[in-house]
């Protein structure tokens, strides 16, 4: 099993990767959702200017630059702050410097002749991004040849214990190293295509992906959670960093938990932001999840921003701020429109806001394959007939079990 990761190297997963735009800390809330809804992943590298546009970068210059990653929750625990649901227009024109958490920690720029065990390992460290160079010069390598790089071999092909070496890794040092700097192109790759990468090699990896979660210990029984009864807004005071979630859970008759739904970065990748934001900042944490009555007078409809109001997809000025109809669907949860006929019926939908859930006997094959389908970063684990939550399983843990017995072996 080792042979797969030993043999494949980074610059293998970049093929089709677009190139690397940086956004930049100075760009607004709203430029930021715009750029999040056409990301492929829930979540945007934010990165400050250039010190000096006319000095060539090298890797550690580039490095300082990154601030850190911006995801929806961020955005939507922003936007629901009083001032901000009291002046929208405002709230949109921040600047998300004001928003991000700073973090550089998260992303590391590495050769693409990597091999991939080494980024692995740098990933279960907690980095999310790798910032590949997409050198003309260089091409894909296939695996007989992988663990060399222009007739040279890797300096970090010894399997000894490199982890304190991983941040380390550069660019290849040569006489032509300021060319290759000068005509590189980046791209990010994350640890949703790292997966994706495994799910391919399966057959290679056996026995561990049809071993379950619980054999291979990858059920991390540490997590966020709130009560459903409590106002979603608490879940914001203090965000998980990785995944980016809250289990929003009912308490049983034995004190333990079942989980109803979740708020987190990947389910508000593609929200309507201001919607979601007001629902946060006003409803309980069940309520948020599992949805509200759509059906809704005109005097029950909350005031998002008031002054502009929609009618037949027109715009009437006002104060310049928007009055919208707040429901389930107009966050994003729900695709299915209501029936004209069942437009009267008080009705509790799930939808999309359905928790990902899987049992503490499923494979790690299957929990990988309900995270690559649902885009995803983690899957909720239950257990017994009540389907209590015991804990969860996002990439980190998916990246220890495939990596564990290759280490065992090389150790």
């Amino acid at each position: 099993m080792a042979s797969v990761f030993v043999y494949h190297v980074v610059g293998d997963l970049t093929v089709g990767k677009p190139e690397l735009i940086e956004f930049c800390e100075t760009e607004t809330v709203e430029s930021a959702i715009k750029a999040i809804g056409e990301s492929s992943e829930g979540g945007i590298p934010v990165w400050r200017n250039k010190f000096n546009k006319n000095i060539i970068e090298n890797s550690e210059m580039r490095l300082q630059r990154f601030v850190g990653v911006l995801n929806p929750l961020d955005i939507v625990a922003f936007l629901a702050k009083d001032w901000c649901l009291e002046d929208q227009e405002k709230a949109l024109k921040t600047p998300v410097s004001q928003i991000v958490v700073p973090n550089n920690s998260l992303l590391k720029e590495v050769d693409p002749a990597t091999r991939l065990i080494d980024a692995l390992d740098m990933m279960k460290q907690g980095v999310k991004r790798l910032l590949v160079p997409k050198s003309i010069g260089w091409k894909c390598v296939s695996k007989k040849f992988s663990v060399l790089y222009n007739g040279r071999w890797l300096k970090n092909i010894e399997t000894g214990n490199n982890s304190n070496n991983l941040a380390n890794l550069s660019l290849p040092s040569s006489s032509s190293n300021t060319d290759y700097i000068k005509t590189a192109k980046f791209c990010c790759l994350s640890r949703e295509d790292i997966v994706r990468f495994l799910i391919g090699c399966l057959g290679a990896l056996a026995p561990v992906p049809l071993s379950s979660i619980s054999s291979l210990g990858a059920i991390n029984p540490d997590y966020t959670t709130i009560e459903a009864s409590v106002p979603a807004i608490e879940s914001t005071r203090t965000l998980p960093v990785d995944p980016v979630t809250i289990a929003v859970v009912e308490p049983t008759p034995d004190g333990q938990h079942k989980i109803i739904g979740e708020i987190s970065a990947c389910k508000l990748w593609k929200c309507d932001y201001l919607a979601a934001a007001y629902a946060l900042a006003k409803l309980s944490a069940g309520q948020f999840v599992m949805g509200v009555e759509d059906n809704v007078t005109p005097r029950h409809i909350p005031n998002i921003g008031g002054g502009i109001t929609q009618t037949n997809g027109a715009k009437e000025s006002g104060s310049g701020k928007l009055r919208r109809k707040f429901s389930s669907r107009s966050i994003g949860f729900f695709s299915n429109p209501i029936s004209p006929t069942m437009g009267h019926v008080r009705s509790m939908y799930r939808g999309r806001s359905a928790p990902l859930t899987c049992k503490v006997t499923s494979s790690l094959a299957a929990v990988m394959a309900q995270m690559l389908s649902h885009r995803a970063t983690h899957v909720w684990v239950t257990e017994g007939e009540d389907d209590v939550l015991v804990g969860i399983v996002g990439y980190r843990e998916i990246l220890h079990a495939v990596t564990r017995p290759a280490s065992l072996n090389n150790g």
